[in-house]
């Protein structure tokens, strides 16, 4: 591959700036003092705080190319008053309502397909990763964390469930599928395809472009960005191990990538033959990686086509062929859940039927708590592109979930509107946020549909006051957003989790709570995974290879973790908003 031409690795005083940056976390407080009593405060106002990010964070060390992580001070509560002002007092008259956890693109990826665009990561960062190939231990070690938590840290309440917002697995296969729902439901596991008894990918090519970790090659990684050599690294990673699975129910929300080639090029049957083949292009000259990455931004149809005849004239590594690579379909996607083997502590299908399984249609409701209801929706578009959007079905299926909970919603004139016999807050799960759903491409397998944007889905939901929040990923960063609106029970908070596949890797803990005074509460808490923030060369162990996860993320040179790491009021919040009806 040619020389890089949009990024540039980290490197110098860049690096240290980044470095310093994060290492603040947030330039709210003025000095460590400061964030210290924000900090006390916090823990007082707590019920636990041990084992969130409320009582320390992974903290990059200042000195470079390559940072090493250690533990750092925690971020505080941040009460953020944007849709309504807090009352005094409400701690003593809290009532904790829910408590649930977040896991969010967690991308667990099989990096020995030959259906992969590693060359393209100069133009696109997810493309590439040098922490890829321990996806599936860093998974692990994220349950492993929701394990050893009793609770919220604010209600004190248990868990109800977790539920993964999408793109559970990196590139649609089923292979990717089956890693996933081990992780979540608990087995043995190992992350390997092809041969198993060896590692055909790009990380032992001796191509420069990538980091090849068991090797003395002076690649880019190593010479650029301080990555070390690891012998045994990519045999460790291929290895079996036991995933202990979650103790609690849990429940699966589809993102793009797993809809999409890639998470982006549409799937038509068309590429099955190069998913379970043998034939593995491993890169391209610096024009024809432009020219795809644009293409697979712009013009999904083109981006195969010059897929194709880059496989003609690539260089092409040939791989072990692995039936198990085959991508799934909707249907398949939700029949694997309801797989007797996968069911873990339940609940069976999580959140899929067998109608599912029949219809391909993967939105649905579950029981968040008593009062409260979740809605799963199906925001990927199958003609392609990341970026998603709903189909009129699903959009009017929405509403008559809305209107089944409610005694009193408003017209599309802003006119109270009586009817229904119960009352139930409404939580909202989807893979895209609101402002990642213009893609309004028609769907290829229901071409006279309408596609309807996330802009067009808060205006129903600010419609329905009962409806306390929207929970999502997909952009790979923490940021939380206010939908307000003139009347304040229609006002809703949208909430957007990193990934665990980017630094910083988190999830996020929620608890809604009723404060007795006209307010509800919704505590944000992020978690990392169990993994030790300090890193071993030589560790190979699961335990070691779960920590590297974490630091080879962070020093991914084409990473932004700055952007992805969000501002304090995108961490630990208390999110007030008026309770509806009071």
């Amino acid at each position: 591959m040619a020389a890089y031409s949009r990024r540039q690795f980290v490197t110098g005083a860049s690096a240290a700036f980044a470095a310093a940056a994060l290492t603040l976390g947030d330039a709210r407080y003025a000095s460590a003092a400061t964030r210290d009593r924000a900090l006390a405060l916090s823990a007082a106002r707590a019920v636990q705080s041990a084992g969130t990010t409320l009582e320390q964070v992974a903290t990059p060390s200042a000195s470079g190319p390559y940072h090493r992580l250690a533990a750092g001070p925690g971020w505080p509560l941040v009460v953020r008053t944007d849709l309504v002002a807090g009352q005094s007092g409400r701690d003593d008259r809290r009532t904790g309502l829910a408590c649930f956890v977040q896991f969010t693109d967690l991308h667990l990826a099989d990096t020995e397909s030959p259906a992969r665009f590693e060359y393209l990561a100069q133009y696109a960062d997810g493309a590439y990763r040098p922490q890829e190939t321990l996806t599936v231990r860093g998974a692990s070690s994220l349950v492993e964390r929701v394990n050893s938590l009793s609770g919220g840290p604010y209600t004190g309440s248990p868990f109800s469930f977790v539920i993964a917002t999408g793109d559970n697995a990196d590139n649609h296969e089923q292979l990717e599928l089956d890693w996933y729902l081990t992780v979540m439901s608990g087995g043995s596991i190992t992350p390997n395809s092809g041969d198993l008894t060896r590692y055909e990918g790009v990380q032992n090519s001796g191509s420069t472009a990538y980091w090849n970790p068991e090797s003395s090659l002076q690649d880019d990684y190593k010479t650029k960005a301080g990555y070390p050599q690891i012998p045994g690294f990519l045999t460790a990673a291929g290895r079996p191990f036991d995933a202990p699975g979650l103790r609690v129910p849990w429940y699966t929300t589809v993102g793009n990538h797993d809809d999409s080639i890639e998470g982006t090029l549409p799937d038509l049957g068309l590429l099955n033959s190069l998913y379970t083949g043998d034939r593995k292009l491993e890169g391209c000259d610096d024009a024809d990686a432009a020219k795809l990455a644009a293409a697979l931004q712009n013009d999904p149809a083109q981006a195969l086509a010059l897929f194709v005849k880059l496989l003609d004239n690539g260089p092409v590594r040939r791989v072990t062929p692995d039936a198990r690579r085959v991508p799934f379909t909707p249907e398949q996607f939700a029949q694997a859940h309801l797989d007797p083997s996968y069911t873990g502590a339940g609940p069976v299908g999580h959140g899929f039927t067998a109608s599912a399984a029949s219809s391909g249609k993967l939105y649905y409701t579950f029981p968040v708590a008593p009062g409260v209801v979740g809605v799963s929706l199906d925001t990927t578009n199958r003609a392609g592109w990341a970026d998603g959007s709903v189909g009129t079905a699903q959009l009017d299926w929405l509403e008559s979930v809305l209107q089944a909970n409610s005694t009193h919603w408003y017209d599309t004139d802003g006119n109270v509107v009586r009817g229904g016999s119960t009352d139930q807050l409404v939580v909202v799960f989807s893979h895209h946020t609101s402002s990642t759903m213009g893609n309004l491409l028609p769907d290829p397998y229901n071409l006279l549909e309408a596609r309807h944007s996330g802009s067009e889905v808060v205006t129903l939901l600010q419609r329905y006051p009962n409806v306390v929040a929207w929970v999502n990923g997909h952009t790979h960063a923490n940021q939380i957003s206010p939908h307000p609106h003139a009347v304040p029970e229609r006002a809703f908070w949208e909430v957007n989790t990193a990934s665990h596949i980017d630094y910083p890797h988190h999830a996020r803990v929620i608890e809604i709570a009723d404060n007795g005074d006209g307010t509800l509460s919704l505590f944000t808490t992020l978690i990392e995974s169990a993994a030790p923030y300090a890193t071993d060369f030589s560790d190979t162990s699961d335990t070691g290879l779960a920590a590297l996860y974490r630091e080879l993320a962070y020093n991914d040179p084409y990473a932004t973790p700055a952007q992805k790491l969000g501002a304090s009021g995108d961490h630990n919040t208390e999110l007030l908003l008026a309770k509806p009806g009071a």
